[in-house]
């Protein structure tokens, strides 16, 4: 029903900035009710960091509000998360996630946040 690919991953400084890109294909975005973005860092579970609705309403997670923001661009089919700010603890695997009654993963991209 939909295929979905992470992309823009790194290592970048504390205080610096990566946008994430995930690539849906398959189905239209206008057809999915909600996708977000999830993250792993090692021996910590999945976690919920943002979601973001077809209407366009927001979720964030207490530990990156104020600086990520989640958005989706239904002409390009791709949805980004922008981080700004970045800590260490951000430290992780990002995941996109789509809900359409169940849930479709991404293969997840690293992003490490190092000085």
């Amino acid at each position: 029903q939909v295929q979905l690919v992470e992309s823009g991953g790194g290592l970048v400084q504390p205080g610096g900035s990566l946008r994430l890109s995930c690539a849906a294909s398959g189905r239209s975005m206008f057809s999915i009710n909600a996708m977000g973005w999830y993250r792993q860092a090692p021996g910590k579970e999945r976690e919920l960091v943002a979601t973001v609705t077809s209407g366009g309403s927001t979720n964030y997670a207490d530990s990156v509000k104020g600086r990520f923001t989640i958005s989706r661009d239904h002409a390009k089919n791709t949805m980004y998360l922008q981080m700004n700010s970045l800590k260490p603890d951000d430290t992780a695997v990002y995941y996109c996630n789509a809900k359409i009654y169940f849930d479709y993963w991404g293969q997840g991209t690293q992003v490490t946040v190092s000085s």
